[in-house]
C-alpha cells in the first residue's frame, strides 16, 4: 500500500457467499476429474492392467492431500522467496488461518482457495501415470508422487501463480494450468519413460484399449469437471471473465473433437471413439491456458489446431521409440504447449487482461513471454522428473519384473483383477437333473448357462 493512503473498512473486500459457494462447487468438479481420469486411462489399457491404472490415479488423492496440508500450500502460495518458492508458517498444517480470512484480492476465504488449488495438485501427478501403464511398481509410484509434487509441482505452481513467482511477474498468461499442470505433467512423463524404458512387446504385440465405453465415460467426466477447473480459476463470478472461460472451454473442446476426427479420417480412414475422446481431452488441455484471453472464435481456432496437431503427435512415439503408453506426451505436453503459445497469437486484450497477441496488434511481446514460460517449465520438469525416476530405479527399482508384467500387474501389485470371468454368466456346470424314463442321459460335462 502506498504511504499516506488509508483503506477504509467499507472499502475492504467482504466475504461473498455466492463466490464462496461457487468455488466450493468448482473444487468438487475438479476433484471429480481425478476419478474421471482413472476411468479414461483404465479403459485404454489391457484387462490385466485396469485396476493398476485406476489405483495410480486414486492414490494421488490420498498422498497429495496430506502433503498439501502439511507444507504444499505454503510452498506454492506462501510469501515469495527469491521468486522461486513460497513459504508462510501460518500455512503449515493450515493451522494459522482464520475461518473467514479472505485470500488476497478476492472475496473467498483462504480455506476455499486452498482446497480449490489442492484439487489441481492432486490431478497433475495422476496425469503422468498414463505414460507408465503396465510396468511400474505401485510402491515406487507412490514414492515418486511424494517426491515429484514436493520438488516439481509446488515450486512450478509458485512460479506461475504465486505472488512474486518469476513467471507470474514476467507476465506469462496461464489461466488454469497449461504450463503448471499439463506441460509440467507431460514433460515429467517423458522424463520418466526415458529412464524406465518400454513395455514388453512395445511395437510388436497388440495393446488395444480393453473398454472403449469406459474411455468415453472417463472423457465425459473430465469434460464435465473441466468447467470447474477452468471457470473456477478466476476465483469469482463478479465480472464475467469466468463465464467467457466456461463458454470457451466448451467451444474449443468441440472444435478439437472435430479436428482430431477429421485428421483421423483423412489419415486412417475411420472416425473412432478413441479419437473422439482423445480429441476432447486435447481441446480441454489447449484452452486451459488460453480461454481467458481469447474470443469464442479464437477458441475454435485453438481447438482445431490442438485437435489436429495432438492427433499427429501421438504417433511420434513409434517414430522415436519412446513408450508413452496412453499418449500423455502427445496430448498433455503438446496440447499444453500449443495452448500456451497460441495466447501470444489470439489474445484479444479484452477479457482476462489487456495483453494482446500478434493477430490483435500486440506484436511478439506476449508470444515471447509465453515461450519463456513453456520452455522453462518443460525443461525443469523433464530433467528433475528424470532424475527422480533414476534415483528410485537405482535404489528400490521402478519396474516390476518382466514375468510379472507379462502375467499382469493387477494380480501382482494389487492381488485383484478388474473382471471376474469365472462367476455368473460365464461359468460351466454339470447337468444334474435325472433324465426321463427311456431318455438318453446327457453327458455330465456338457456346458450350460450358470
Amino acid at each position: 500500500m502506498p504511504p499516506g493512503i488509508t483503506t477504509l473498512a467499507a472499502d475492504a473486500p467482504q466475504l461473498s457467499a455466492a463466490n464462496t459457494g461457487f468455488m466450493l462447487i468448482c473444487s468438487a468438479l475438479v476433484m471429480l476429474m481425478t476419478p474421471g481420469l482413472a476411468f479414461f486411462y483404465g479403459g485404454m489399457v489391457r484387462v490385466k492392467s485396469t485396476l493398476n491404472m485406476l489405483m495410480m490415479s486414486f492414490i494421488s488423492l490420498g498422498i497429495v492431500t496430506i502433503l498439501w496440508v502439511l507444507y504444499g500450500f505454503s510452498l506454492a502460495f506462501g510469501t515469495d522467496n527469491g521468486s522461486v518458492i513460497g513459504w508462510s508458517s501460518d500455512f503449515v498444517g493450515l493451522s494459522g488461518i482464520g475461518v473467514t480470512e479472505l485470500w488476497d484480492g478476492t472475496t473467498i476465504p483462504v480455506y476455499v482457495f486452498a482446497v480449490f488449488q489442492l484439487m489441481f495438485a492432486v490431478l497433475t501427478p495422476a496425469l503422468i501415470s498414463g505414460a507408465l501403464a503396465d510396468r511400474v511398481k505401485f510402491t515406487s509410484w507412490a514414492l515418486f508422487i511424494t517426491l515429484w509434487v514436493t520438488v516439481v509441482y509446488f515450486p512450478v505452481a509458485h512460479w506461475v501463480w504465486g505472488a512474486g513467482g518469476w513467471l507470474f511477474e514476467l507476465g506469462v498468461i496461464d489461466f488454469a494450468g497449461g504450463t503448471a499442470v499439463h506441460i509440467n505433467a507431460g514433460a515429467a512423463a517423458l522424463g520418466v519413460i526415458l529412464v524406465i524404458g518400454k513395455r514388453v512387446g512395445f511395437k510388436k504385440d497388440p495393446m488395444r484399449p480393453h473398454s472403449l465405453p469406459l474411455v468415453m465415460l472417463g472423457a465425459a467426466l473430465l469434460w464435465f469437471g473441466w468447467f470447474g477447473f477452468n471457470a473456477g480459476s478466476w476465483l469469482g463470478n463478479d465480472d464475467g471473465v469466468g463465464a467467457v472461460m466456461f463458454l470457451n472451454t466448451q467451444v474449443a473442446t468441440g472444435a478439437a473433437v472435430l479436428g482430431w476426427l477429421a485428421y483421423e479420417k483423412i489419415r486412417h480412414g475411420s472416425f473412432t471413439t478413441l479419437g473422439a475422446a482423445s480429441g476432447a481431452v486435447a481441446g480441454l488441455v489447449a484452452i486451459t491456458p488460453a480461454g481467458g484471453s481469447v474470443s469464442p472464435l479464437g477458441a475454435i481456432a485453438v481447438g482445431v489446431i490442438a485437435g489436429v496437431l495432438c492427433a499427429m503427435a501421438v504417433g511420434l512415439k513409434y517414430r522415436f521409440g519412446y513408450d508413452d503408453s496412453l499418449d500423455v506426451v502427445g496430448v498433455h505436453l503438446v496440447g499444453g504447449v500449443i495452448g500456451s503459445l497460441l495466447v501470444g497469437l489470439f489474445a484479444t486484450g479484452g477479457v482476462q487482461s489487456d495483453a494482446k497477441g500478434l493477430f490483435y496488434g500486440g506484436g511478439l511481446d506476449q508470444l515471447g513471454k509465453q515461450a519463456v514460460g513453456v520452455f522453462a517449465v518443460l525443461a525443469y520438469s523433464l530433467v528433475v522428473s528424470g532424475l527422480l525416476a533414476l534415483l528410485l530405479d537405482r535404489t528400490i527399482g521402478m519396474r516390476v519384473s518382466e514375468d510379472d508384467e507379462i502375467s499382469g500387474i493387477d494380480q501382482v501389485e494389487h492381488a485383484e483383477t478388474a473382471y471376474d470371468f469365472s462367476g455368473a454368466g460365464g461359468g460351466t456346470a454339470p447337468r444334474t437333473t435325472t433324465p426321463a424314463p427311456g431318455a438318453t442321459a446327457a453327458p455330465t460335462n456338457k456346458k450350460v448357462d450358470a
